[in-house]
């Protein structure tokens, strides 16, 4: 066992910015799945045609209101779409885009006016397993939500199944430049490209799936609102509440009838020492919970978090060989 400690890039090149939203596929029907998010405090965006798709954005922040947060489209099995992250301007699209292209990242389209919900300039590129991450600028701003309410913000976190999280770990770290912040034993690995303790985490698992999607309240007072609003409309957690030792983060973890789990959080710790050495944490309940009021997960929420194996995943491959160039 040899868990990667690298802090990721040190250099003023351009980097990847802000998750902006995370597209999945379902095979729910979608008016069921647009009545969770209502009672989960989202505000619809747009819908596709012929009822394909329905998106939906956040409260927002002064700094950080994307277009849309979450998307889900119809069709054939249960999945992610892609993973779009922020990029400073055109340039930095530009310069993310000629790097990667020689490093062996397998890229999925040349950086271009996007024809795709919220517009923008990017492009798509594939990680070792074939998960689609989309680096995009300048989106358009949907209508602002009111501020102040116990909505969520933004999704602050996307943590990923994967079958070799030793090798996702060295891509995300050593290719697009994220840092390792903590160690749940050889289980879990929490990286991050700013300052919030994880943007996306690794699970080591038997496929490659969406385990959970964390949406950020604005203090643990609004967590616990939002708690409530869900327990109002007939919804307790499948796990939670509780606050995490890794993030420090308070949560309560749900199931959507998309089939996927979405995470109601809030105060997620803050890095921003350059001198940060991650941590191995302890799989015990002391140490996932720091209230000690959750106790261990709950079989529902590992089913659910286990999700069923991504079709449009593969067996890892990384770094280029000859033998799997795309």
């Amino acid at each position: 066992m040899n868990m990667i400690m690298s802090t990721g890039h040190t250099s003023n090149e351009p980097r990847l910015g802000r998750l902006q939203h995370v597209a999945l596929t379902t095979t729910t029907p979608l008016d069921e799945v647009a009545e969770f998010y209502a009672n989960w405090g989202l505000t619809p965006v747009a819908t596709g045609g012929s009822g394909s798709s329905i998106a939906f954005r956040g409260q927002g922040s002064l700094n950080h209101a994307p277009h849309h947060i979450v998307r889900f489209s119809a069709g054939e099995h249960v999945g992610l779409g892609h993973i779009a992250f922020g990029a400073s301007s055109r340039g930095a699209v530009d310069a993310l885009h000629q790097r990667w292209s020689g490093s062996g990242v397998q890229i999925r389209s040349e950086p271009a006016q996007l024809d795709a919900l919220g517009g923008g300039y990017g492009f798509d590129m594939a990680d070792p397993e074939g998960r689609v991450l989309r680096v995009v600028t300048e989106m358009e701003t949907a209508d602002p939500v009111p501020a102040g309410a116990p909505l969520p913000l933004a999704i602050t976190h996307v943590v990923l199944n994967t079958v070799d999280i030793d090798l996702l770990c060295a891509f995300y770290v050593n290719v697009l430049g994220f840092a390792v912040s903590d160690w749940s034993e050889h289980q879990m690995v929490f990286l991050r490209n700013g300052t919030d303790h994880h943007t996306i985490a690794f699970n080591q698992a038997p496929h490659a799936s969406v385990n959970h999607i964390a949406y950020e309240l604005g203090s643990v007072d609004h967590f616990l609102q939002s708690v409530g609003r869900m327990k109002s409309a007939g919804t307790d957690p499948l796990w939670g509440i509780g606050r995490h030792g890794p993030g420090n983060n308070a949560f309560a973890y749900y199931g959507d009838p998309a089939g996927f789990v979405p995470e109601l959080t809030a105060d997620v710790q803050q890095i921003d020492e350059p001198g940060w050495i991650p941590r191995v944490w302890q799989r015990i309940p002391s140490q996932s919970d720091l209230w000690h009021l959750a106790g261990p997960p709950s079989a529902a929420f590992r089913a659910a978090g286990a999700g069923s194996p991504d079709p449009n995943c593969h067996p890892p491959r990384w770094p280029p060989s000859p033998s799997n160039q795309p």
